[in-house]
């Protein structure tokens, strides 16, 4: 029940604990802390109760009586007793006294069982020999976020600001950045279905309120924070206590709320309060279907380029704060509906003082297009395997080897440094190790991407896989190509608190 990563209040009238994990975050300790205090005083109380601070594995008696169960008996690992496993000295035994056998007269010969052969460590790598979902159709994919938006009363956008949450400005609605913490708040109509004086079935609507909590990968974890102690108990307050709050990490974003995007989200890398004055390039890109579609600022340079996907390019001019030109280009083999989408997400990225030009590749103007990208160069000319690429996560956090494969709609926030995941891009199988992967699992892990591509290669429409083993923050760049967006890990700060 107590998990080392979370801190827990314990309030039994006459005390209150305070229960602090192990790898619980600073923060999340702090904040309990002072609830504790805030506990204390909300309720009617002895003047004697006080907080008790109680550290895993440092738990007093008192503490301990509170749980039914608690498990008090030490674990002691007898193979390290001195003299364990030496040969006992044979003995004499004598049959004196024995239960003797009626009707021969003769004792009883001893009854040898068999010795039980060892059990195997329970395995499940199913999920290796399953075929891969199919991503939606791009019909049912358009269908789908116009049905998500039919009953979208509102949405207002908050982004946090020192200590605050403020509302967002127009301009930069539908756009984030990954040092930020935002807020969206959105209505929906819900019909309910009353009865009037003359019994005839009349319809009234009411508003359900569900608030986005977004987070971006190189935000602090304070805002979290500020939201829960600060910023939902003025909402609460405003719209009522029956709140549905999600936490949404960069992008992990449900369909429902890209959605309501229409599937034009921008994230910029950085600060909003620090917004470069340099080229920057952004890469429109889904995977797992067009519902999940986003457009994400990649480092600025031609190798970052890719027949498969349309980019946004802003090239600010020099020594001219407000003024400057927004490329769309379209790639020779990119999505016909990311084409359509690219001219309306690259109005959003202009001013009044930058014009805009849309481009096909193979035509771009030497002036500042490969000027702005750092000079011409080489580039990928297409990735046929974003429709098929599979990660998957192997784990024992079970309690035994498990291999799950994550959604087709993969980021690099999915990698998790205590696994072993396995990347398919159909030409290679990518085995990732993470920094707190356990000897187990990375064992386990290489030998299932061995028999993955194995399985998969062997088949008649599979092309041979090569196997590649990566450790992380020594990944190669056709491992990276594979992720929307890849970012140096110490940019990243985790997820949320607790």
């Amino acid at each position: 029940m107590l998990q080392s990563s979370d801190v827990y209040i314990l309030d039994c009238s006459s005390d209150v604990f305070v229960w602090i994990g192990r790898k619980s975050a600073r923060l999340v300790r702090a904040a309990a802390l002072k609830l504790s205090a805030e506990l204390c005083l909300m309720l009617p109380r002895r003047p004697s109760v006080l907080v008790n601070r109680v550290t895993e594995g440092t738990e007093t008696l008192v503490f301990k009586s509170k749980f039914p169960g608690w498990d008090d008996v030490m674990n002691v690992d007898y193979t390290k007793i001195p003299g364990f496993g030496k040969v006992m000295p044979k003995l004499k035994i004598s049959l004196e006294g024995t239960r003797q056998d009626k009707d021969r007269g003769k004792p009883v010969a001893p009854v040898h069982s068999e010795p039980k052969a060892p059990e195997l460590p329970k395995v499940d790598m199913s999920a290796l020999f399953s075929p891969r979902v199919e991503d939606t159709p791009e019909e049912e994919a358009v269908a789908s976020r116009d049905e998500y938006n039919i009953d979208l009363a509102e949405i207002k956008s908050f982004v946090l600001d020192g200590k605050k949450f403020i509302k967002l400005p127009p301009e930069e609605e539908g756009h984030c950045y990954s040092q930020c913490s935002y807020v969206f708040l959105c209505r929906y109509f819900v019909p309910l279905e009353t009865e009037d004086d003359e019994e005839e079935e009349s319809f009234k609507e009411e508003l359900d309120t569900t608030v986005f909590f977004w987070q971006g990968h190189g935000a602090a974890q304070m805002g979290w924070l500020t939201f829960t102690f600060s910023f939902q108990k003025k909402i609460e307050q405003l719209i009522g206590n029956n709140l549905n709050v999600k936490q949404v990490l960069q992008q992990q974003e449900s369909t429902r709320l890209l959605a309501h995007f229409d599937n034009k989200l921008v994230i910029h890398q950085g600060s909003r309060k620090d917004p470069s004055n340099k080229p920057a390039l952004f890469q429109m890109r889904s995977n797992g279907g067009l519902e999940n579609t986003r457009t994400v600022e990649v480092p600025c340079h031609a190798s970052s380029l890719n027949s498969a996907f349309c980019y946004i390019l802003r090239v600010p001019f020099e020594g001219d704060q407000d003024g400057g030109i927004v490329y769309g280009w379209r790639g020779n083999k990119a999505n016909r509906h990311h084409c359509e989408l690219l001219e309306e997400v690259a109005k959003s990225l202009c001013t009044e003082a930058f014009a805009m030009q849309l481009l096909d590749e193979g035509s771009e103007p030497e002036n500042f297009f490969w000027v702005g990208l750092g000079g011409k160069g080489d580039y990928e000319t297409g990735m046929d395997a974003i429709t098929k690429m599979r990660l998957f996560r192997c784990s024992n956090e079970k309690g035994y080897f498990c291999v799950s494969e994550k959604c087709s709609d993969f980021c690099q926030g999915d990698l998790a440094d205590d696994d072993v995941m396995i990347l398919d891009d159909c030409r290679r199988v990518f085995v990732w190790l993470g920094g707190q992967a356990s000897d187990v699992e990375s064992k386990l892990g290489a030998k299932s991407g061995q028999l993955y591509a194995q399985y998969w290669g062997g088949k008649p429409a599979q092309r041979k896989r090569e196997l590649v083993l990566v450790r992380k923050g020594k990944e190669p760049a056709k491992f990276k190509d594979c992720f929307h967006g890849w970012v140096d890990w110490s940019k990243r700060k985790g997820g949320f608190p607790g």
